[in-house]
């Protein structure tokens, strides 16, 4: 019975898979997509007014100038490239903005639909633009890979069995809304974060790469900012950008593996 049980879960998912596959743009990969993107981002920009709300804008104004100057350029890039690849219906609906807030934390996310915050502590990390294009290419490829919809369509499979998200919503609204913040990163209020694949940590640090280099900015500094970060954490506690997102040896060789891809977005 429990082999019928797997054999009949395991076509459920195929069927799912089949029906609600999504390819991420630059890496052609496959992966699943149960909600809706309209569906997401109304979510997602209603979680980001919630978190603006209860959190104060940096008054630093050149940090914030950064930031503002730093993801601009990253966004022109990244719309050229997805309207020059036929993909500017991916990203419709998008609302970016980059915002710098009051903390001292080590970190940054995105949510879908293109929201991004940088907290203050993470700057003296990045040193100069070039560090902060790491940082944001880095978030924006996470958005633009939709990976946030992945996990999110993932924990609705294991936790609420697939239903829709619609339904979900209606019969579990705060389990739902929480698993959402988990899925982009932004959940200690609500528990425990779902931490990012290797695979979608890999595939975020190549796609940002190529982003920041499409923006005019050299690839090759995404190994120095990795290494500082990766020396931080070791003189104490962990930042919390590196808690869902892990460096190592392991990864900082990755992105010198693909550096040479990366290079060839370099104008």
């Amino acid at each position: 019975m429990k082999a019928c049980a797997r054999a009949v879960a395991v076509a459920i998912f195929s069927v799912f898979f089949l029906v609600s596959c999504n390819k991420v743009p630059l890496t052609g990969r496959n992966q699943l997509n149960l909600i809706s993107d309209s569906q997401l981002q109304s979510m997602a920009f209603s979680q980001y007014d919630q978190f603006m709300h209860t959190h104060k804008l940096s008054t630093d104004k050149v940090g914030a100038q950064r930031v503002a100057r730093v993801g601009q350029r990253l966004q022109d890039a990244v719309q050229r490239y997805m309207a020059s690849q036929g993909l500017a219906g991916e990203i419709k609906g998008y609302a970016w903005s980059f915002s710098l807030v009051q903390s001292s934390e080590v970190n940054a996310w995105a949510m879908p639909g293109g929201k991004v915050v940088v907290y203050e502590g993470i700057l003296p990390v990045t040193q100069d633009d070039e560090g902060l294009a790491v940082v944001l290419g880095h978030e924006i490829a996470h958005v633009i890979a939709k990976h946030g919809n992945e996990r999110m369509s993932q924990a609705l499979m294991a936790q609420l069995g697939g239903v829709a998200l619609s339904v979900a919503l209606s019969k579990q609204p705060e389990e739902t809304k929480a698993l959402l913040s988990q899925a982009y990163g932004l959940g200690a209020q609500y528990g425990a974060i779902l931490p990012f694949s290797r695979l979608h940590e890999n595939e975020a640090d190549r796609l940002g790469m190529m982003f920041m280099a499409m923006a005019g900015y050299n690839p090759r500094v995404a190994v120095d900012f990795w290494t500082r970060m990766a020396a931080k954490s070791k003189g104490g506690s962990v930042p919390e950008f590196l808690s869902t997102h892990p460096s190592d040896a392991t990864r900082i060789a990755k992105i010198k593996e693909n550096l040479p891809e990366a290079m060839k977005y370099l104008k």
